[in-house]
């Protein structure tokens, strides 16, 4: 008690020195590349990478485009907000307690892609310049030398010959504005020319399939590009354009960069059939200019070049070194736009040739990006067998990736793809989507929604057609096997479309992978695993003392009640 009497409290701190906690470092995927930073706002570009969009306007600024450690330059016409990898970015940031950084200021973007490429932007500029002013000082010269030469000469003869040359350039520029006229009235009805010249038809690029390059199974719209038009400049060939190519190949890119469409025609036609069967020609042709020309001619308005060119492509992907090359030049939304609504025979090949990029790991999220998904979904239900066939493989090397089966659900893909096997179409393939997707705790809970559990289980136990054969039957039984993972709902689920029975048939005909999976099932349906076995010792412990509900005692007992919350 103090001096005037109140009683005074005494305060104790206690005072623990914090542990050390290191800043968690950031996955690298949600770093820019430029800035190695996290990125504040992710743009895809055409050729497949990721960058924060102020770098990308910083480059595009300077006229300048790098080339990357691994010999990769970045396409920047375009960018496409990569919404997807900002989410995600925002929430690993709220999980770790930090905060998103600001927007990067541009002039320091700038100040930091100068110091990393200084020096190719200041010899790109000096040599531009050299080459400029030498070409300048040569043509001044002659110019001048054939003009004294000519006076000196012919002297007052210069005149007449001046008039005369004037006339022939008009006479010229009446002749181009009559071929000028007569090419607008010919493409007029180039859409309506499907096959022009039958002796120049040739087989499916598939012929090699696609599928033969297929790893092992895990258990066996917007605005449409502007058409090409042969009225349109060759495309440059400027120094990154430039590639050493054998005789007939230079003959190849040269016929594909003409403006007559009968030789762009021969040309693709004659890319196609050197690129079918020859390993080796589809390496050293897969280069940025012929790519460049396939991209141009993928937009033509004649079907025939229009499809060839898709061919060729497609036989171009099938090596492992090109796929990530095709990816970056910019051709995927091309494919896509063909995909949504291109001929035939030309959506064939796009869904073949996306189908093909996409077996490449560093292509799928790229692909997902640029909004593949949701053509790809349409044509597996509308399309030709060979489009629905490759579209829906396509799904299920897109759905291998986590953004992408978050993408699918959105975009109903469930409903979608559970259609398809209850109509028993494309079974083999649809089950290898669906499998990804249970893999995700998204995809099981739509699975269940939608449903997936009775529908699974009436395919395995009506049978028939490619039910009948191993690996569909396995992946069947690891769809439902994914399902049932941390699931409270699976039980009664498989219970209503009595599961039992058709598990035990597995267990007893089905393959070693699809037993295992499926006996594993049957003792959860049946309460005998080992987890519930320990369970089910506590639970009747407390039975016998009296201090379980005899509510829950009669669930357990009786299996055929439905579940209820006091579970």
């Amino acid at each position: 008690m103090g001096g005037n009497g109140k009683f005074h409290k005494w305060k104790t701190s206690f005072h623990k020195s914090p542990n050390p906690i290191l800043p968690k470092q950031p996955p690298t995927e949600y770093l820019c590349p430029i800035l190695d930073s996290l990125m504040h706002d992710p743009v895809v570009v055409p050729s497949g990478q990721t960058f924060e969009r102020t770098t990308v306007q910083v480059f595009k600024d300077l006229g300048f485009v790098p080339i990357f450690p691994n010999n990769s330059t970045p396409d920047f016409s375009r960018i496409i907000p990569n919404l997807a990898l900002k989410t995600t970015i925002l929430n690993w940031c709220e999980q770790n307690n930090m905060e998103l950084p600001p927007p990067p200021d541009y002039y320091s973007v700038e100040s930091i892609i100068k110091s990393k490429w200084g020096s190719e932007l200041t010899s790109r500029k000096m040599v531009s310049s050299d080459i400029r002013d030498s070409e300048l000082t040569s043509r001044n010269m002659g110019f001048s030398e054939i003009r004294d030469l000519e006076r000196e000469k012919w002297g007052s003869e210069l005149t007449s010959r001046n008039m005369g040359f004037c006339e022939i350039r008009d006479s010229e520029r009446a002749l181009l504005s009559g071929v000028e006229n007569n090419r607008q009235i010919l493409f007029s009805h180039a859409a309506t020319v499907i096959n022009p010249r039958n002796n120049y038809s040739y087989s499916s690029s598939s012929e090699e399939s696609v599928v033969a390059n297929v790893t092992p199974s895990l258990l066996p719209f917007s605005t449409r590009p502007a058409c090409y038009s042969s009225g349109s400049s060759p495309p440059s060939t400027s120094a990154e354009f430039v590639e050493n190519l054998s005789p007939d190949d230079e003959v190849i890119v040269r016929k594909m960069m003409s403006l007559d469409v009968v030789e762009q025609e021969e040309g693709v036609i004659l890319l196609r059939k050197t690129t079918r069967g020859d390993e080796s020609k589809r390496v050293s042709l897969c280069n940025a200019r012929l790519l460049l020309c396939l991209k141009n001619l993928m937009l033509s308005k004649y079907a025939v070049v229009q499809t060839n060119a898709l061919a060729s492509l497609v036989n171009l992907s099938l090596e492992k070194e090109n796929k990530v090359k095709i990816v970056r030049s910019g051709v995927v939304p091309i494919l896509i736009d063909v995909l949504k609504g291109g001929v035939e025979e030309a959506m064939e090949h796009a869904a073949g040739a996306i189908f093909s990029l996409a077996l490449e790991d560093e292509n799928k999220m790229a692909i997902g990006v640029l909004k593949a998904l949701e053509p790809l979904l349409h044509a597996v239900r509308v399309g030709s067998e060979r489009t629905r066939h490759d579209a829906a493989l396509g799904l299920y090397h897109l759905s291998l990736v986590q953004s992408n089966r978050v993408k699918l659900i959105k975009l109903d893909g469930i409903g979608i793809l559970l259609g398809l096997l209850k109509r028993r179409e494309l079974v083999g393939k649809v089950v290898l989507v669906v499998c990804n997707l249970a893999a995700c705790t998204e995809g099981r809970s739509a699975l269940l929604d939608g449903n997936a559990v009775e529908c699974l289980v009436g395919m395995l136990r009506e049978g028939g057609g490619e039910l009948d054969s191993v690996s569909t039957q396995e992946n069947c039984v690891a769809a439902l096997y994914s399902m049932s993972q941390g699931s409270l709902r699976f039980k009664g689920l498989a219970k209503e479309a009595r599961a039992g029975e058709v598990l035990q048939v597995v267990v007893e005909k089905g393959s070693d992978r699809a037993r295992e999976k499926a006996k594993r099932m049957l003792m959860m349906l049946r309460g005998r695993d080992e987890e519930d076995g320990e369970e089910e010792e506590v639970d009747w412990e407390g039975v016998l003392e009296g201090k379980m509900s005899l509510a829950r005692y009669r669930v357990k007992r009786n299996s055929q009640l439905p579940n209820t919350t006091e579970f």
